[in-house]
C-alpha cells in the first residue's frame, strides 16, 4: 500500500514574527499572478489586503509536510477538519 500524503497543517498568522508574515504575505503577492482589474495595486497595498484576509480568517496560511512548502489559501477551499500548528489543552 503507498504512503497517504500527509494533511496540510494550518499555521495561524499570530504565530508567525512581522518580519516573516510580511515576507510570506510578500512572497505570496508576487507570485500569485492574480488580475486586479483596471485598478492597479502597490505591493504595500497588496501586503495590506492579504493581512486584511488573514486577520478575518478569510484566508489562512498552511504548510505541507510533503512538499515542505507554505502558501496562503482562501479559508473556503481548505477542508474543515484540518489539523492546526496549534493546540488548544483546555
Amino acid at each position: 500500500m503507498a504512503d497517504q500524503p500527509a494533511e496540510p497543517i494550518d499555521i495561524p498568522h499570530t504565530d508567525l514574527s512581522p518580519e516573516t508574515l510580511r515576507g510570506l504575505i510578500e512572497a505570496f503577492v508576487l507570485r500569485e499572478g492574480t488580475d486586479y482589474g483596471a485598478r492597479e495595486f502597490t505591493l504595500e497595498q497588496k501586503v495590506w489586503h492579504v493581512l486584511r484576509q488573514l486577520e478575518r480568517g478569510e484566508a489562512v496560511i498552511v504548510y505541507s509536510p510533503d512538499t515542505q512548502s507554505v502558501d496562503i489559501v482562501t479559508a473556503v477551499s481548505r477542508p474543515r477538519d484540518r489539523k492546526s500548528a496549534t493546540t488548544d489543552d483546555s
